[in-house]
């Protein structure tokens, strides 16, 4: 497996983790009312955005590189 392959797998699953600590963070606010839950949740949320600009200028920086 090549680096690049490896980056865009570990990229993936870094913003599969934020939306769902996102998702999370925010069903555990509707249940307590905690301003912390909330934040924490937009913040992952926010994260997992900001993964996916990133993921996406990587892959264009790198285009012609092969994933083998």
């Amino acid at each position: 497996m090549s680096l690049k392959a490896f980056h865009v797998i570990f990229i993936t699953a870094a913003v599969v983790l934020a939306f769902g600590f996102g998702a999370w963070m925010l069903r555990v606010h509707q249940d307590s009312q905690a301003a912390g839950d909330f934040n924490l949740g937009v913040g992952s949320l926010v994260v997992g955005v900001a993964l996916i600009g990133y993921e996406v200028y990587f892959l264009r920086k790198l285009r012609k590189v092969s994933f083998l």
